[in-house]
């Protein structure tokens, strides 16, 4: 072992109540503890408060759940129980805010949007666009 995992109770105290993470307090899945690691190493400010690693990691699990979630939507439309790179570009692409947060992130693998110009659609002959008009005298 190296160590490393969860310790759930205090060592040396028989009996103690089990440790309760920062993310099960703030009652989110994505890991405070490790953001607040990450920020004070990253030296972006001389000093972070608790807070907000709290906020950034509420954040960041909101926006993975919403990209997951349309991606998932995405998956089922075309008949895959996996989703793929190209699923979360055509969530990303066809979600307007998620469009302009990811205006300059190229997904790998993820393709194109589908897409023809309406200039090189077949155009409609004059029979299909005017209204079917009645022979004279067929009454």
């Amino acid at each position: 072992m190296s160590g490393r995992g969860k310790k759930n109770v205090v060592p040396g105290r028989p009996g103690a109540l089990p440790k309760k993470t920062k993310s099960a307090k703030a009652g989110l899945q994505f890991p405070v503890g490790r953001v607040y690691r990450l920020l004070k190493r990253g030296n972006y400010a001389e000093r972070i408060g608790p807070g907000a690693a709290i906020y950034l990691a509420a954040v960041l699990e909101y926006l993975s759940a919403e990209i997951l979630e349309l991606a998932g939507n995405a998956a089922q439309e075309n008949k895959k129980a996996r989703i793929l790179p190209r699923h979360i570009q055509l969530a990303v692409r066809n979600d307007e805010e998620l469009n302009k947060l990811f205006s300059c992130v190229t997904i790998a693998q993820g393709g194109v949007m589908p897409n023809i110009l309406s200039q090189l659609l077949p155009k409609k002959t004059l029979k299909e666009s005017a209204p079917s008009q009645e022979q004279p005298g067929s009454q």
